[in-house]
This record gives structure tokens, C-alpha cells and sequence, in this order.
């Protein structure tokens, strides 16, 4: 007598595949530390607001020369000050710190994987990081993310200089009155 699997024929072959795209996965994070040649990766991260601008300043820089020491800096976005679209938590010694603002960075950067390695070493032990993200990236997306940055930099300056010349705003009441008299 054949022994039956419960599992559809179908479903066996997916499942058998998926377990060989797992293990490829797998070596390939076994071997991420271990590469010799160049990679390149995006940096992005919070430093706690508490900070003086001073401070926030000096611990940027230190990331920077750290990231400059192990391999060369793409491009960048200097920190800015900004609001978190939700609350981040973290325990510390005193007890837990709720965090809603940020000093927001980013660095594109090229390193081999001991450098890599090294440097994520030092990023999660740096108290006056909140939160960090990581990515491998290429050249292009990193030019590419420096275009953005400065566009967005730029849109509330160009908003402001094309509003200039334009008329005042309608009050509600003028607004309301020629709806009236247009019959709406």
C-alpha cells in the first residue's frame, strides 16, 4: 500500500521550492559579512531630540567620519529636525523614553563587509541613536536619493516665490455671495 501525504502533489513542489529559495537566503546573510569587494549601502537614521542642534551636529559627524574611515560617503542628507509619524519607545537605564520628534540623517555609502560589520557594531551602541535602518542600495539610487533630497529641500522655497505675485485670497463671505449669484 502507497503512503499518502496530506499534502497536494502541488502544494509539495511550491513548498520544496520555497525551501530552496530559504536556504539560498540564508547563505547569502551567513556570507554578507564576508565579502571582500566594495558594497554599497544606505544609512538612515533618528538621533534623540533632546539633543542640543550642537550636539545632534557632532554625533552626525562622527557617524560621517566613521563611515569615511571604513569607506567612502556617496551621498548624504544633512539631520533635520522633524516630527515622527508615531511614537517610538525605548527602555533605558532610568526607564522608558517615548520619543515623537527626531533628528532625522542619512548617509549613502560604499564599504567592503568587515567594514559594514563594524560599523553597524558601532551605530547600535551609540546611545544617541533612537532608531537606525540599513539597506544595501547601488550608486544610482544613492545619487538618486541626494536629487530628491534637495528637491524637497527646495519645494518650500519655490512654493513661496510662485506665490508672491498672486492676489489676495477671497474672504468666505465674498466666496459664499458669488456662489449665491451664480446659483449654486
Amino acid at each position: 500500500m502507497i503512503a499518502q501525504s496530506k499534502i497536494p502533489c502541488y502544494y509539495a513542489a511550491i513548498m520544496a521550492k520555497n525551501k530552496d529559495v530559504e536556504m539560498e537566503q540564508d547563505v547569502d546573510m551567513e556570507l554578507e559579512g564576508d565579502h571582500a569587494e566594495p558594497r554599497v549601502y544606505e544609512l538612515g537614521f533618528h538621533l534623540d531630540p533632546e539633543l542640543p542642534q550642537e550636539e545632534a551636529k557632532k554625533a552626525y559627524q562622527s557617524l560621517r567620519d566613521l563611515i569615511s574611515s571604513k569607506g567612502t560617503v556617496i551621498a548624504e542628507g544633512e539631520i533635520e529636525k522633524i516630527p515622527l509619524a508615531y511614537t517610538i519607545s525605548r527602555m533605558e537605564t532610568t526607564g522608558r523614553r517615548d520619543f515623537n520628534s527626531a533628528y532625522f540623517g542619512w548617509i549613502s555609502y560604499e564599504t567592503t563587509g568587515e567594514g559594514h560589520q563594524e560599523l553597524l557594531e558601532t551605530v547600535t551602541g551609540d546611545t544617541r541613536v533612537i532608531r537606525f535602518l540599513d539597506l544595501r542600495s547601488s550608486r544610482e539610487a544613492a545619487q538618486h536619493s541626494a536629487e530628491m533630497h534637495e528637491f524637497y529641500r527646495r519645494a518650500p522655497e519655490a512654493l513661496t516665490q510662485a506665490g508672491a505675485g498672486e492676489e489676495e485670497v477671497a474672504a468666505e463671505g465674498e466666496l459664499d455671495a458669488a456662489l449665491k449669484e451664480v446659483g449654486v
